[in-house]
């Protein structure tokens, strides 16, 4: 997707054979590549995604751009580590998501010990190797025949009316023109909609934190110690070490000897230098959290070592202002939507304090959904959010956030633009929608697996 030569430079000599070097000067007159496409999904996590191969599958034209030089988002470049919010309560709960989650499970395990199930006395989440992970994002966006714009920053964002006709994306290589008939805001801080100028939502309380994720090596499993004492222990130390959140979590992947760490509170402001200054300090806290761990308990993690550092961790930012704000009391209730397009049953997952969080859990029998009036913008007709920028409330957002409904979500924006063409995506037959994504809100045949 580079420019042409021809676009970008003017040689200012044939070239010297004997280096094998030109000199060029950039051409200032060089227009920007221009893309057209029947669908531009923004954004490359799991419901960037999800919306992009649903698309291809449904014989639309895809552009799938993304901010960073590398597809899959957090869950493959913040190392997230865990599939959350797939499955139903209970001992032996059901998957909510299937579609392209199944083609991913059917992969990932192929591979030796890329795939991990862990039930727990309510939740039941899938710890993943990100590295294959990445690997079959990449695969399957390839295959799929989607073009790719990677490292690109959105310029601007042009919309006549309640309809976005194109986005100007500038690159290292050059800047590029994507024209597109319908688009996801699979970005999670909602920074299409916010660039096209429609309202949005923050926070109005304090910040909600995000994480930095670390992967350590070198560790006994079979000395790791319990959640319960590893929070007595943080609550008991953390000043002695300059702990910020005491009650962090340790993901081990059985039989490989590392683990997940997911021990920080960072700030994610969406301003640039505070945002680039909180980064390099969740590596600190990182850093801190480690050393606690291997001075505290050596039996476990007295000879780790941090094997990588995710990107920064970003839980809730920014969002739309949709159709309908998806409330904590519809989300408590389990109220099933005459639109609803999704569903799952994780807890209330709230980071609003530094040191703690909210921890809501719901019953075995529990379901609750997500509509998809919370995925279209109330003042656009050609755009549907996916994943953590939807409308909801704070703490409802912090219960649909997750990888499983947001995987959903992408599936229905795919599905939903698909449907619309050239029209609105707020006068679909929705009856015609969750036809085609009932398995996502009715099925219930796909127990966990061991």
């Amino acid at each position: 997707m580079g420019l042409a030569h021809s676009d970008q430079v003017q040689p200012e000599s044939s070239g010297d054979p004997e280096t094998g070097t030109r000199t060029v000067r950039r051409d200032a007159n060089a227009r920007a590549q221009r893309v057209s496409c029947d669908i531009c999904v923004v954004g490359s996590g799991a419901a960037g995604i999800s919306a992009a191969l649903e698309a291809a599958r449904l014989g639309r034209k895809v552009v799938l751009v993304d901010g960073m030089a590398t597809l899959g988002g957090q869950a493959v470049n913040s190392i997230i580590g865990t599939f959350c919010g797939l499955y139903s309560n209970g001992t032996h709960g059901y998957q909510f998501t299937h579609g392209v989650v199944d083609d991913m499970f059917a992969s990932l395990g192929a591979i030796d010990k890329a795939l991990f199930y862990r039930h727990g006395p309510v939740t039941t989440v899938v710890y993943y190797d990100e590295v294959a992970l990445g690997r079959w994002v990449e695969r399957s966006v390839l295959e799929a025949g989607i073009t790719v714009i990677l490292g690109a920053v959105m310029r601007d964002v042009r919309r006549n009316g309640r309809r976005v006709e194109a986005l100007e994306l500038a690159t290292r290589y050059g800047d590029v023109i994507v024209e597109a008939t319908g688009f996801v805001d699979a970005t999670g801080d909602a920074a299409l909609a916010w660039q096209a100028g429609f309202a949005c939502r923050e926070s109005a309380r304090a910040p909600v934190y995000g994480t930095q994720m670390v992967v350590v090596e070198n560790i006994d499993e079979a000395n790791h110690p319990g959640r319960e004492e590893m929070a007595a222990r943080m609550e008991e130390k953390g000043d002695a070490y300059g702990l910020v959140r005491r009650n962090a979590v340790s993901f081990v992947i059985p039989g490989r000897g590392i683990a997940a760490l997911n021990m920080t509170h960072t700030e994610t402001p969406l301003e640039p230098l505070a945002a680039s200054r909180s980064a390099l300090e969740g590596k600190e806290q990182a850093d801190r959290a480690v050393k606690f761990l291997m001075e505290q308990f050596p039996a476990c993690f007295g000879r780790a070592r941090i094997r990588a550092y995710g990107a920064p961790g970003i839980r809730q930012t920014r969002w739309i202002v949709g159709r309908h704000q998806l409330t904590l009391d519809e989300v408590r209730s389990g109220v099933r939507h005459p639109d609803a397009i999704g569903r799952t049953a994780w807890p209330v997952e709230l980071h609003d304090t530094g040191s703690g969080y909210v921890w809501q859990t719901f019953g075995e029998d529990h379901v609750h959904y997500v509509p998809l009036g919370s995925l279209v913008p109330e003042e656009g007709d050609n755009v549907v959010a996916a994943g953590r920028c939807i409308d909801a409330d704070l703490a409802a957002l912090s219960s649909v956030r997750v990888m499983g409904p947001c995987m959903a979500m992408g599936a229905a924006a795919a599905h939903a633009l698909d449907l619309a063409g050239s029209g609105s995506v707020h006068q679909i037959d929705i009856a015609a929608l969750q036809a085609r994504v009932s398995d996502n809100i009715d099925r219930q045949d796909a127990p966990w697996r061991a």
